[in-house]
């Protein structure tokens, strides 16, 4: 990839390529310890973050680690939000175990959110990030919810490019062997992907990181150690994922299911805020969900949650949108 994007410029590889070691050599700061775990299914936990009033539910992707919004003090929406009237919790999905092998995405939802809503006690406010989002709005038609708002998440899938979708078509058609003996598909394939989705980004991002600095370039490291880091994904997901989802779209053609529930977010009656990044490479905003409220914003699909902007742009309208609901 680094080859096809610098053809011909070599100073531009030689950027790119000091970047990555500099990227590689970078000193690391401890990430915030875990909170308390109130409960645990199936290896997932949920995670405690306090604060008062009714429950809001963070549902984080089953890709990378849930660590983005919570990356730091100052950039952790999830404490930020604690202290203003809501008692905030979060779906840690933790590292799948030889059972969690078999859980599709919608056997996630099934096994492991529903129960997890269901040992809070109270209907929730969900709050789901990227492909969470995808899965929140799963639990808001078989589960008590008294709201529901999505980031950044993905619905009509094929309003993703068409070349995107035959590299991801390829990819899993390559991984797909792997998948089914170990029952996984490593997070190094899945990372592929999303090179895939914008590679010049990926090597300009290097060249970018080679002239950084101070907080800067610490903040540079923390996000990309974050988007290299997760837990495989289980086999049954991917190939729910890859297969019913990116290629055959049943989420946005009205014909995804879980809990043996038909999944249409016409039919889900709580209030329903969509936050969508207009600029979005890895989740395009012709992919979001058309029903209910809408937020549009000029972010990228990490920046909206953690840039510098965030609290301005996205923390302060979640915050009074919960507030409302």
């Amino acid at each position: 990839m680094l080859q096809r994007e610098t053809a011909g410029d070599p100073a531009r590889m030689k950027r790119a390529l000091d970047g990555l070691r500099k990227y590689q050599e970078a000193p690391r700061n401890s990430p915030p310890a875990p909170m308390s775990s109130l409960a645990v299914v199936e290896g997932a936990s949920l995670r405690d973050y306090g604060g008062s009033g009714p429950p809001v539910l963070f549902v984080p992707s089953l890709i990378n680690p849930p660590t983005v919004l919570d990356l730091s003090p100052e950039r952790s929406l999830l404490r930020w939000l604690s202290g203003r009237g809501h008692r905030v919790l979060l779906l840690d999905w933790g590292w799948p175990d030889e059972a969690r092998k078999r859980l599709s995405v919608s056997g996630h939802i099934e096994q492991i959110l529903v129960p997890m809503i269901a040992a809070i006690g109270e209907p929730v406010a969900l709050v789901g990030y990227c492909l969470g989002g995808t899965m929140a709005v799963a639990a808001a038609r078989i589960a008590p919810a008294r709201a529901l708002a999505t980031l950044a998440a993905p619905w009509h899938f094929a309003g993703f490019p068409d070349d995107a979708r035959r590299d991801l078509a390829a990819l899993w058609h390559q991984w797909r062997p792997s998948a089914d003996a170990l029952g996984l598909l490593p997070m190094e394939a899945l990372q592929s992907a999303f090179w895939s989705l914008d590679p010049g980004r990926t090597i300009a991002k290097f060249e970018a990181f080679a002239g950084f600095s101070g907080a800067e370039a610490e903040t540079f490291v923390t996000l990309e150690d974050w988007a290299n880091d997760g837990p495989p994904l289980s086999g049954a997901a991917a190939r729910q994922l890859f297969e019913d989802f990116f290629a055959a779209d049943l989420p946005g053609s009205g014909g995804w299911t879980a809990g043996d529930t038909s999944i249409d977010p016409e039919a889900i009656s709580v209030p329903m805020l969509h936050i969508v990044s207009t600029s979005d490479r890895i989740v395009p905003h012709a992919s979001a969900i058309r029903a209910g409220g809408r937020l549009d914003l000029a972010q990228g699909h990490v920046g909206m949650v953690v840039g510098s902007r965030a609290q301005q742009i996205l923390w302060e309208p979640l915050a009074d949108w919960l507030a409302g609901v």
